[in-house]
């Protein structure tokens, strides 16, 4: 049998599992008017200079892509006042992760992140023969002072998302400071920051500003606010030498030309992610506004989603949901039975989540006490 010949490690990894695709909901739930409110996706989709760039880069894509990302690198640098020394360009920033863990864990050694976190944190340790060390989220937030308390004599990473995924709180300025003023120099610690344009605190932590004085990698996506999440792009921003380390690891053109030139045009529409941001804050308010009317329990939330108590089976709310058209994401596999995530969309599709929401739990309350 083939499973006998699978490395160990392989075998204890749950796979990660996404959603079914729209078209194939319609076709088994014969409803043609479906909104998916379960990825934390862009509801504006990608900038009108991102779509004319990947128009034109469709031209050219009989040629491999720029193996470096140099026009990319170029772009980020100045956005973000760094070198382009200081980045690394993946296929997606779940790309990132794989290549921190493959190219800085050695077998057995430990990786700390909270739980819940984002599933390919466990996922991409285990694949690399390390061992994952869960912390658990204190008020719905990563608990730096646990998380130091758990460093071991073989920790080697830290993955904190700031904001978590997928509760949507985050830690600020402060909190982080501390928890690095701490850490011992021989531990790398990843903030994976891919929701960082929807955050309004103003205590958010700008965390580049400790890249050379202390081990860290930050994670940003082009998935979220850019809406690029069906072309696979995000990057990393490190130290040179951390950078020069993961390119050792990196396969050859990893990123495609079509993300790339799609990637550099977003950039440079800020309209686009302004419009995006305002749109997420206003949806999120509504959104509030209605659970509140609705008695829900919420975490308040720094990002484009919102993590919602159901008070009953998530897995039986969001299959009720399903059959009405509308996909939210039950939060089973995050062990939070409970718990349902939606994704902040169009005041359009948030309204028809609140009306199916409220369908839903009333059709649930009858029917429980009929039973009764």
């Amino acid at each position: 049998m083939i499973k006998n010949l699978v490395r160990r490690n392989i075998l204890d990894i749950k796979p990660y599992e996404p959603g079914k695709p729209i078209e194939e909901l319609k076709r088994e739930l014969n409803i043609l008017d479906i909104v998916k409110m379960a990825s934390n996706e862009n509801p504006l989709g990608p900038s009108k200079k991102a779509i004319r760039a990947m128009r034109k880069a469709i031209s050219t894509v009989n040629r491999y892509p720029d193996g470096s990302c140099y026009c990319l690198k170029e772009a980020l640098s100045k956005k973000l006042n760094v070198s382009p020394e200081n980045l690394i360009i993946g296929n997606g920033s779940n790309e990132i992760i794989e290549l921190v863990t493959r190219t800085f864990l050695d077998k057995d050694e430990e990786v700390i992140m909270s739980e819940p976190s984002f599933l390919i944190y466990n996922i991409a340790s285990r694949i690399s023969d390390g061992m994952p060390v869960m912390v658990p989220l204190t008020d719905f937030k990563a608990d730096l002072n646990k998380i130091r308390d758990s460093i071991g004599p073989r920790t080697k990473l830290i993955l904190i998302d700031n904001p978590n995924n997928p509760t949507g709180r985050s830690v600020g300025e402060a909190e982080v400071e501390g928890f690095l003023e701490k850490l011992p120099d021989n531990i790398i610690v990843v903030f994976d920051e891919a929701y960082n344009e929807f955050v309004e605190r103003e205590d958010f932590p700008d965390t580049k500003r400790y890249i050379g004085r202390k081990n860290i990698i930050i994670l940003r996506t082009f998935s979220k606010a850019h809406g690029l999440s069906g072309l696979r792009i995000g990057y990393g921003i490190a130290s040179k030498e951390a950078v020069q380390f993961m390119n050792r690891a990196r396969q050859p053109f990893n990123v495609n030309s079509v993300a790339q030139a799609a990637a550099i045009a977003s950039l440079r529409d800020e309209e686009h992610i302004a419009n995006s941001r305002l749109l997420i804050s206003e949806g999120k308010r509504f959104l509030y506004n209605n659970l509140d009317s609705m008695g829900l329990r919420y975490v308040k939330s720094d990002t484009n989603f919102i993590l919602v108590n159901a008070g009953r089976s998530a897995k039986a709310v969001f299959e009720e949901m399903l059959k009405k058209g509308v996909i939210v994401r039950s939060m089973e596999a995050y062990k939070l039975d409970d718990y349902i995530r939606v994704t902040i969309g169009t005041m359009a599709e948030n309204r028809r989540f609140v009306k199916t929401l409220k369908e839903v739990l009333t059709k649930n309350d009858r029917s429980s006490t009929k039973s009764v």
